[in-house]
């Protein structure tokens, strides 16, 4: 992966800004420490900062066509690169390097935009055409590589991260309304709103095509292919499990191999990523080193079935353990890379994790996600279809006896006490409400909201985040079944913008590490969307035909354990023993009422409740509720009151500041 960013100008006959460019190039060095380059015409600008992981030799970027006619930047990896390349020299396209760069802009030169379709991987570039006068920026089917964007006096900007494109000082930096209120529905905006007002995120699956015109935004690839697919029985389970076993083993090869540095594994001790290690350790031929996350708090941690993996396929084995302290000390780190607030402190293990990995020497790792979201493996796919279930005969003393099939890995299970979870789970059971699997987690979560001051308040009222999914519903969804739906959502609402965002590429990249996901293949999800939805959710068993498809690879304690999402301490990170120092700097009454957002009093009354009880024991919502305060607050602290952005960086030293430009 890399740090890409643009100017873009078809209106201006003199040259784009270079030293503007090469300031958000700077900005963008966590991301390709490796080396650096810029393209630049009197209309465009493209800069790149490279993490070399393929060609070291000739893969150095900006790269062209033959004839110059195309530029292109790019952050990512196409790994049917080589099969691509072989059909491209076939055409009569004649490369200059051995780079999957290149790759692309044959085969755009060869299929036009249709060439999108025909990657298998993970990119956000920006390809510039001088003989049609158009830019495209591209993004990949599950978003996880950024790509942000902006305009501003009829000059479009755009970056792999906000803090690069926020360099310009004419850019207004305030917070979204509307994003906040996502952010307090769906755990984060949904692409193309980001927190900020005037900077938005390229949906996955998305291109743009600008030209002196303008500029559009259409999809390339569609969603509900993933999870509205026909059906079949036609073949039988067992060949289901074998075609799954034989594309997810040439999905991890791909990842693995077709990389010039090693490459790690993360291993969280569940299912997933003891899959992909399995396959490492079976199907290929290098020394596979495995990197994890381990908990001093033990409701967290997950060592013991990291351990038992480890010991099984002999890995060289590495643990960062974490505490408290280290989560609530990196956190404004933290908040600078995720560029959004965030509902919970999950990213700032996985933050100290990459910083082992590149310690260690390493660039790359695979790890397993996606794989909840392909084959039904969250909690949510089976509270939904309990509840829909209840919903059939709501009085029924037998049927709510099955919420206690739920959560059986949380300490304080709220099916502890049937009267109360069952009061809980009977609410809203219109099954024909296509969100019906969501409806009660977005309200729990807009709770929140109760601590926005009275103007926020107001100006939020009358958006409903909700509409917008509505508006994004495809066609024929009343066909879907509600693990189809469910699916849908989850993408939609949670997958790229968190989980491989802020969770994800953010954590990875700070510390210049690229992370590859073969569950999200697209040889792997293609097949998945012929499953049955009892392929993936059998009765309460999720991943059901994952599980049979790798039993024999994996130890049984891991195939038959409890899911158990990956989480960390939220409240007692910042609380426990005492209050972290940098929250004074945030949570001042003059600060908050800058920042527009909260009520102070509202605030302070509940920073008393959490300093009371050291953050511990605290309810899900109301840990969920302090830490939106603190990285909602550290946003406007770190984003927005500076009306120096450039010193500000200095300030933090969280970015070295070189010139590694080739003129």
């Amino acid at each position: 992966m890399c740090g890409i960013c643009g100017i873009i100008n078809f209106e201006d006959s003199s040259y784009p800004d270079i030293e503007k460019l090469k300031k958000m190039m700077q900005y963008l060095y966590h991301r390709g420490p490796d080396s650096g380059g810029y393209y630049r015409d009197k209309t465009v600008a493209f800069g790149h900062t490279r993490l070399s992981i393929i060609d070291f030799e000739t893969g150095d970027q900006p790269i062209c066509n033959e004839n110059k006619t195309l530029w292109i930047v790019y952050n990512g990896e196409i790994f049917n690169y080589v099969e691509l390349r072989e059909e491209l020299q076939s055409f009569g396209h004649i490369f200059q390097t051995k780079s999957d760069t290149e790759v692309i802009v044959h085969a755009y030169e060869q299929w036009g935009i249709e060439c999108l379709n025909r990657f298998n991987g993970q990119w956000a570039f920006a390809l510039w055409d001088i003989n049609k006068r158009e830019v495209i920026l591209s993004r990949d089917n599950y978003g996880i590589c950024p790509l942000y964007y902006t305009k501003l006096n009829n000059i479009f900007y755009f970056a792999s991260e906000i803090k690069s494109i926020f360099v310009n000082r004419e850019i207004r930096r305030e917070f979204d309304p509307e994003g906040i209120k996502e952010l307090l529905t769906f755990w984060n905006p949904v692409a193309p709103r980001t927190i900020f007002s005037d900077i938005n995120l390229i949906p996955p699956g998305h291109y743009i095509k600008i030209t002196k015109n303008g500029f559009k935004s259409e999809p390339y690839w569609d969603l509900s292919s993933h999870v509205n697919c026909k059906k079949t029985k036609i073949q039988t389970t067992q060949d289901k499990i074998e075609i799954l076993k034989e594309k997810l083993i040439k999905a991890v090869r791909l990842r693995f191999s077709r990389s010039d540095v090693p490459v790690g594994a993360y291993l969280s001790g569940g299912l997933d990523s003891s899959i992909i290690s399995a396959i490492i350790n079976q199907f290929t031929s290098a020394p596979l080193k495995t990197f994890s996350v381990s908990f001093e708090d033990k409701d967290f941690d997950e060592t013991i079935y990291q351990k038992q993996i480890a010991d099984k396929l002999g890995t060289e084995h590495h643990t960062i353990k974490v505490d408290y302290k280290s989560i609530g000390e990196i956190f404004p780190k933290v908040i600078w890379h995720t560029e959004q607030p965030v509902l919970r402190t999950a990213p700032a293990p996985l933050f100290l994790l990459s910083n082992l990995v590149n310690d260690l020497g390493y660039k790359v790792v695979v790890t397993g996600e996606g794989s909840d979201e392909i084959f039904a493996g969250y909690d949510i796919f089976k509270e939904a279809k309990v509840r829909q279930f209840i919903a059939k005969d709501p009085d029924s003393k037998i049927r709510i006896r099955l919420l206690e099939k739920l959560y059986p890995w949380m300490k304080r299970n709220p099916n502890a006490v049937l009267s109360f979870s069952s009061g809980f789970f009977k609410k809203n059971l219109h099954i024909d409400d296509f969100f019906f699997s969501h409806r009660l987690r977005w309200n729990t979560t807009s709770s929140i909201q109760y601590l926005l001051n009275r103007d926020m308040i107001q100006t939020i009222n009358t958006y409903d985040p909700v509409d917008k999914l509505l508006s994004m519903l495809p066609d024929q969804t009343g066909q879907w079944d509600l693990t189809a739906k469910t699916e849908w959502i989850e993408i939609v609402t949670l997958l790229s913008s968190y989980l491989l965002s802020a969770q994800g590429d953010r954590m990875l990249m700070a510390h210049g590490v690229e992370g590859r996901f073969p569950f999200l293949d697209a040889d792997v999800t293609g097949y998945a969307n012929s499953f049955l939805p009892e392929d993936k959710l059998n009765g309460l068993t999720e991943k059901f035909l994952l599980k049979k498809a790798f039993r024999n690879m994996i130890p049984e304690e891991i195939t038959k354990r409890p899911k158990q999402p990956y989480r960390a301490p939220d409240a007692a990170s910042f609380f426990y023993g005492k209050a972290v120092s940098w929250m004074k700097d945030i949570l001042n009454e003059k600060v908050i009422k800058e920042a527009g957002v909260f009520n102070p009093k509202t605030v302070y009354k509940f920073i008393l409740k959490c300093g009371s009880c050291s953050g511990l024991n605290m309810s899900h919502t109301d840990n969920m509720r302090i830490v939106a305060i603190l990285s909602i607050m550290l946003i406007y602290h770190l984003f927005i009151s500076y009306n120096g952005f450039e010193e500000k960086l200095e300030n933090i030293k969280y970015i070295k500041k070189i010139d590694l430009l080739k003129k």
